[in-house]
């Protein structure tokens, strides 16, 4: 039997904690040249950065605003810079490098490599870079306003896509969740309740595409769109739901491996898009929060929540993750796999 598939989940993802200095500097130590590298500082109100190697270095987009793709340039007073081996070098920005802010990074693999055209859809993209391993991948296209498939590289289907208008008009992100279905979407950068949308055109991923309707939030015409897209890899990551207890003593939720990573939603009630990593507490129980959907500096005004050696369990009866009967959405990555493939030795709990 295969425990998982990754035994070094570091290697795709990772959580790089720093402090801003206003000036230039390089991040190392992410293990590996990062391609998509989402930042945010933890205790100021500057909204998060999106920069991946598909757009290239010094393009951002915000998770918790609709604005169009912003270039902040490559030079001293950019953003991210350069994608390096080991990680990232920075200018002055303050949506990155703020002076003496604690700031947090997220980094993913995907190809490597800006990528190449994909043909697969009715839409040829842009760029797709694609990590089939890890199930991640970038891709950009441009609409048609017709209804389209979008190949998106990552040969298994996908359990989760998140996409954004990059140039043409300001619109919300739209983010599909295998739990949710096609008919539907959230918004990463508002914290409204999943509502039915066709942005999906009501057609569920197949392993080579996805499908997306003629409104504008998917496929306007002649507008440029990015989307990142996750397929579930066993031992690394896992698009999965739960229903809350609204108990302290929270229910169980089984991924198969110690998160690094979480971000949670309740589904059909106004709440926010709440990140937990490993790195900014590494100790249980787990209660500072950042939050997609604003530019807030982190809190812990949520309760508590353990991550696990298998998984996690909320310690509180917030509706940020535990109100009774209320369903949640959740996307996660490994720190380690429960069991590793090539040892089969069980990891331990924090």
């Amino acid at each position: 039997m295969a425990y998982t598939e990754i035994d070094n989940p570091g290697e795709y993802f990772n959580t790089k904690l720093y402090t801003g200095n206003g000036s230039t500097q390089s991040i190392t130590d992410v293990g590996f040249k990062p391609d998509w590298t989402w930042i945010k500082p933890r205790a100021a109100n500057y909204s998060h950065n999106l920069t991946d190697i598909v757009r290239g270095a010094g393009y951002g987009l915000f998770s918790d605003l609709n604005n169009l793709e912003y270039n902040y340039g490559t030079g001293t007073n950019g953003s991210v810079r350069t994608f390096d081996s080991d990680g990232f070098s920075l200018g002055s920005a303050t949506q990155v490098n703020p002076n003496g802010v604690n700031i947090a990074s997220w980094n993913w693999l995907a190809g490597g490599s800006q990528g190449s055209s994909n043909t697969d859809g009715t839409i040829n993209t842009t760029y797709t870079s694609a990590n089939t391993t890890s199930g991640f991948s970038i891709v950009t296209y441009t609409g048609t306003g017709s209804n389209a498939t979008v190949g998106h590289g990552l040969g298994a289907v996908p359990t989760m896509i998140i996409a954004k208008e990059k140039t043409g008009s300001a619109n919300d992100w739209t983010v599909y969740h295998v739990t949710q279905g096609s008919t539907t979407r959230g918004i990463l950068n508002e914290s409204n309740a999943w509502g039915s949308n066709t942005a999906w055109n009501n057609t569920t991923p197949t392993s080579s595409v996805f499908s997306i309707g003629s409104g504008s939030v998917t496929n306007r015409n002649n507008s440029t769109y990015i989307a990142y897209c996750f397929s579930d890899v066993k031992g690394f990551s896992r698009m999965g739901s739960y229903t809350g207890n609204g108990n302290t003593n929270g229910s169980f939720i089984y991924t198969g491996f110690s998160p690094a990573w979480l971000m949670i939603k309740q589904v059909a009630a106004s709440n926010d898009w709440f990140i937990i990593d490993n790195k900014r507490e590494p100790f249980n129980p787990n209660n500072v929060q950042l939050v997609a959907n604003t530019s807030g500096s982190a809190s812990t005004n949520k309760g508590d929540l353990n991550l696990l050696s298998n998984g996690f369990k909320p310690l509180s009866t917030n509706a940020a993750w535990n109100e009774n009967n209320a369903v949640y959405v959740y996307m996660a990555f490994a720190q380690n796999p429960f069991v590793t493939g090539s040892s089969a030795i069980p990891t331990t709990a924090r």
